[in-house]
């Protein structure tokens, strides 16, 4: 199916210009960015009526704001918990199942720390129905609208996830864990104060299991959980599929995955729960196949076995169909899938980046927040594929670099027998103000994951700064990206760093001949896989004149023992370091560490949980010990994602200037 939105972005993507301008300076382009304000959980109500979603107010994400609108017209209400209208943290968007009540998570309250509230879409004050201490996170309303879950962390001050920068370890190590667990709210309580709870909550689950994340049963008296014992920070990708009572807490695991699992969602009858799985190496970076799983314990099932793309969410339809989010060659896409398996049908595709999808009960509205190279966020809602904005937040930020064009180039994997060969996808930003008479730098910007993408998005970081300031930009989504089914996702297993560097390199040689690109003024930048393969890419080949390497993995052996999500590399090496550690050494930078000759800017966080600051500092000790031009900088305070705007704004102007040293014009080889 086609849409008003579909024909637009392709008008506005894939034959974008932006009009010419005098070049802005690095800190202009800055101060542009952070006037874009980031929109979350675009929500649709339970029977499409309205649409919700979360503006953040300031660059850190500590102010935030939440507004409601009629889908078919009207302005946007904004929705809070605070009386005296300052800006607070608010988030965790659910809607009641009739539509009429929002539950949010809001910091208005003194001690300012999340706490659980519900309104009236139709107005009045929101009530406070929680009052605990920790960290609380994705409220849910049972389908029988008397109670709401959430996520808990009880007495908890450290922020869920890897990402965050983690507190310093004193004592006995690994003697306190604290389990994310499923709490339930009454919401008839006022103040609420059930019998064995604390604040407003019950503890539902067992304490010895993290929940990741959870979906209620349709008649309310259980959840779908997706859930490991043991630290929640490390043993993700070792999660397994629960049925959690909600009376007793009492648990089953109804499904051990070979690989990991993301969003379980239960189906309208209670016979089934849907997950995604696949091979995914960070939290909340999901892709893979749409598994269902009977309900009642019993075989797997992979409903999408020749998904030619990555399933990103899901979401269960009234009539047994899931509606589901796919990335799929450079596109992002709407599909629909029958729970007993056969071929897809996509409902809608454009060259953007969408994200956030909600959907009716019925399935036949949804709601996202879209962007693109040419567009930065705003919320659509309405009929699949016929779907508006919602909110014109950002109307007024225009693009400071060139088009975007999607590159197809040929990998070297091999292709099945009489199929054709294998290709790889990825962008290529153009710079501002391109002149076809010139030749210009190029960056290659690698992703992260190393089970993630490249997407049609506004550009963020130096991934707009760059273009903005005369740099072609290649985006490419090698072997062990999402986008091309789960065998090519899985496809850098025991070889990282070797098929991986190869797409990327034929991804240049590709983007030489389709631009005016100098090939003699070639950059690599990547933040942690992306890091890591530029430390692969400078002990590799010459080819890259300089590079910049942030919260890179320097040396797998040594990071086995560092970091705190050991558990992701099982899946790609096959076995751990102390039982395979020549597999480790293999993919090391630090293995050819004297082949490096690339001026390279090392980039770290000093409380990063998922690349140690250790590893920052053993690649830069030894370029400096072999005289390669090369400088270190960390970041204090700050975890796997720098997060404080002053160090975000220090990174970029860093790295201009880097490659600005670097990659000056110089005569051919």
């Amino acid at each position: 199916m086609t849409s008003r939105l579909f024909a637009t972005c392709v008008a506005v993507v894939a034959v974008f210009t932006p009009p010419a301008y005098a070049q802005r300076s690095v800190a202009a382009v800055l101060d542009a960015l952070d006037r874009v304000h980031p929109l979350h959980e675009a929500s649709i109500s339970p029977e499409g009526a309205r649409v919700a979603w979360v503006e953040d107010l300031s660059p850190d994400g500590a102010a935030s704001a939440i507004y409601v609108r009629v889908v078919k017209g009207g302005v946007p209400k904004r929705i809070s918990a605070a009386a005296d209208g300052r800006p607070h943290r608010e988030r965790g968007l659910a809607w009641s199942p009739d539509g009429q009540r929002l539950a949010f998570l809001s910091d208005a309250a003194a001690p300012p720390q999340l706490q659980l509230y519900v309104v009236d879409v139709d107005g009045g004050a929101a009530r406070r129905v929680t009052s605990v201490a920790g960290q609380l996170a994705h409220p849910l309303w049972a389908p029988d609208g008397k109670q709401i879950a959430v996520l808990f962390v009880s007495g908890s001050t450290q922020e869920t996830g890897a990402l965050a920068a983690y507190k310093p370890d004193a004592g006995v190590v690994g003697d306190i864990v604290e389990e994310q667990r499923i709490a339930i709210a009454d919401v008839a309580l006022a103040p609420p104060k059930p019998p064995g709870g604390e604040g407003g909550l019950r503890e539902v689950s067992p304490p010895n299991l993290y929940v990741y994340d959870y979906d209620w049963s349709p008649d309310s008296r259980a959840f779908a959980a997706e859930a490991a014992e043991g630290s929640g920070t490390n043993n993700y990708w070792i999660a397994q599929l629960y049925v959690i009572r909600a009376d007793t807490g009492a648990a089953a695991s109804i499904w051990k995955p070979p690989l990991q699992l993301a969003g379980p969602r239960w189906s309208p009858d209670g016979r089934s729960i849907a997950v995604i799985h696949g091979i995914m190496s960070d939290e909340g970076a999901t892709g893979g196949d749409i598994y269902i799983v009977p309900a009642a314990g019993g075989a797997a099932k992979n409903v999408t076995p020749n998904l030619e793309g990555s399933a990103r969410s899901i979401m269960w339809q009234a009539d047994g169909r899931i509606l589901f989010n796919e990335y799929v060659d450079g596109s992002s896409a709407l599909a629909r899938v029958d729970a007993s398996g056969g071929a897809r049908a996509i409902e809608w595709s454009a060259p953007v980046q969408i994200s956030d999808v909600t959907a009716t009960a019925k399935g036949d509205a949804a709601a996202a927040v879209v962007h693109s190279f040419a567009h930065p966020p705003e919320v659509y809602a309405g009929p699949v594929g016929l779907w508006n904005a919602q909110s014109s937040t950002n109307a007024a930020v225009t693009a400071m670099w060139g088009e975007g064009r999607s590159l197809h180039w040929k990998s070297d994997l091999a292709a099945p027998k009489g199929a054709a060969p294998i290709m790889v996808q990825g962008w290529l930003l153009y710079p501002a103000n391109f002149d076809p008479a010139k030749k210009y730098p190029l960056v290659v910007s690698v992703h992260g994951g190393p089970s993630s993408a490249h997407y049609p998005s506004w550009p963020a970081r130096w991934n707009a700064v760059l273009p903005s300031q005369g740099y072609f930009v290649l985006l490419p989504n090698p072997r062990g990206s999402y986008g091309a089914g789960e065998a090519f996702t899985k496809a850098n297993v025991n070889d990282l760093g070797y098929g991986d560097m190869r797409d990327i390199d034929a991804g240049v040689d590709a983007a030489v001949k389709a631009a005016p690109i100098d090939p003699g003024r070639v950059g690599i930048i990547g933040w942690s896989y992306g890091g890591y393969m530029t430390m692969w890419a400078v002990t590799q080949s010459t080819r890259y004149r300089a590079a910049v390497a942030g919260a890179g993995i320097a040396n797998w052996q040594s990071y086995y023992g560092q970091n705190k999500i050991d558990t992701w590399m099982l899946p790609f090496f096959g076995a751990s370091v102390y039982d395979k550690p020549e597999a480790y050494s293999r993919s090391s930078p630090i293995t050819f560490i004297k082949k490096a000759k690339t001026p390279t800017l090392v980039l770290h966080g000093d409380r990063d949980s998922e690349v140690p600051t250790p590893q920052g500092y053993e690649f830069w000790h030894a370029l400096k010990a072999l005289n390669v031009p090369t400088q270190f900088v960390i970041y204090p305070e700050e975890g796997h994602a720098i997060a404080k705007p002053e160090h975000q704004r220090d990174i970029e102007e860093r790295l201009m200037a880097w490659f600005d040293r670097y990659l000056t014009p110089q005569s051919p080889r």
